[in-house]
């Protein structure tokens, strides 16, 4: 028993350590992340946010406090979803326009099965997309099939540890393996760095902990944020379809802020030299 408690006090995630990366590093950062939210809006799908509904957010979120993960695995699972569902989505739509001829002569898939599908796997895929995150955690807390395979057939699910194989290759698959994109946490982070290193006074771990309150706030009450956001902005309480999608996109904006508080500290300090 001793033991276990020594193995579990190791493995506890001690959390970020902030003051110690060289200025140089934060700037190549910054520039990293900027460069990679511009292609990110480039490519963003008009339906980004459809699948980040509260109950989503907060089944992937306490699903991973029961597996132990860090804060960073969870954002990511968010994230992986979001981004595979999308994609999912627009590829059933693109297969069921292309076959809308043999459709009306009693063949291929009609749109009602296709959403089926959808329904019928979103949990597998949800619990995969988890999966992949564990993996990408630098604190190899990873959530094995064994794990997994339990969790799902306590839920009544009949998956085999073949299927669940295969679910996690198609999340790949259909992201081009292109998963370890950057998690609004990833900004946070960076910007109490940016903070400290413009001599902010404040220590930096309480101010953290509050971060990742606020941030999960905002994950679980995302439409709600961004909707009054919006009418405040507009001074106007019935929006339109197009003001709430240019809102939606507004969102992935904010993520370079960091950059222009990082410019405004350097501007400063060369003014002091």
């Amino acid at each position: 028993m001793g033991s276990q408690v020594q193995a579990a006090s190791r493995c506890r995630d001690p959390g970020p350590i902030f003051g110690e990366i060289a200025p140089e590093i934060i700037e190549d950062t910054l520039i990293h992340l900027a460069t990679e939210n511009e292609q990110h809006l480039g490519e963003l799908s008009d339906r980004a946010g459809c699948f980040k509904e509260t109950q989503i957010v907060e089944f992937i979120f306490l699903l991973s406090e029961k597996w132990h993960l860090d804060q960073s695995a969870r954002y990511q699972a968010v994230e992986l979803l979001e981004r595979f569902m999308i994609k999912q989505v627009e590829q059933i739509c693109k297969s069921s326009r292309e076959n809308v001829t043999s459709r009306e002569q009693g063949q291929g898939s009609s749109w009602s099965s296709l959403k089926d599908q959808i329904y019928d796997t979103f949990v597998l895929r949800l619990v995969s997309c988890i999966q992949l995150a564990s993996k990408l955690s630098l604190h190899y807390n990873i959530v094995n099939s064994d794990t997994a395979l339990k969790f799902l057939q306590f839920l009544k699910y009949s998956y085999t540890k073949q299927e669940l194989l295969e679910s996690e290759l198609a999340v790949l698959k259909t992201l081009h393996f292109q998963i370890n994109v950057s998690t609004p946490l990833a900004y946070v982070e960076l910007l109490l760095e940016v903070l400290g290193h413009n001599g902010c006074l404040l220590p930096a771990k309480p101010l953290h902990q509050m971060c990742m309150q606020l941030l999960d706030f905002s994950y679980l009450t995302r439409d709600t944020i961004y909707d009054t956001l919006l009418k405040i902005a507009i001074e106007n309480s019935t929006p339109n379809k197009l003001q709430v999608t240019e809102t939606h996109r507004w969102q992935y904006h904010s993520k370079a802020a960091p950059q222009e508080l990082w410019n405004k500290g350097s501007r400063e300090q060369n003014y002091a030299s």
